[in-house]
């Protein structure tokens, strides 16, 4: 599985409606093939950020939504919106547990590996 996480920062005036109007993006992208997660919010205490959270399932799952129209489309309307930074990141996940053990107590241990 691979992580995608990081921010945006656009034009604060821009930033709502950008984001209102990033619908169809966000939504083409959740139809991909691998596409677990697609979503990006309005950081409430940073008037000009957002955040990118995605969710694959692999490589070649994420090299076919680099290579599709949404993609490209979606760096167009962000440009509109007038980026002043970013920081994204991807992370490839090698294990995956629950947060939780059977108890309901929080663990940052990873548990069951």
């Amino acid at each position: 599985m691979i992580v995608i996480a990081g921010w945006i920062e656009l034009d604060p005036i821009k930033r709502d409606q950008g984001l209102i109007d990033a619908k169809p993006y966000i939504d083409a992208a959740l139809e991909e093939p691998g596409c677990r997660a697609y979503t990006w919010t309005a950081d409430v205490q940073v008037s000009n950020r957002i955040w990118v959270y995605e969710l694959w399932d692999d490589e070649d799952s994420l090299a076919f939504h680099f290579a599709e129209a949404p993609y490209k489309d979606m760096g167009a309307h962000l440009g509109i919106c007038g980026i002043t930074g970013s920081e994204i990141s991807k992370f490839r996940v090698d294990l995956e547990e629950p947060v939780y053990d059977p108890t309901g107590t929080p663990r940052a241990d990873f548990f069951t590996a």
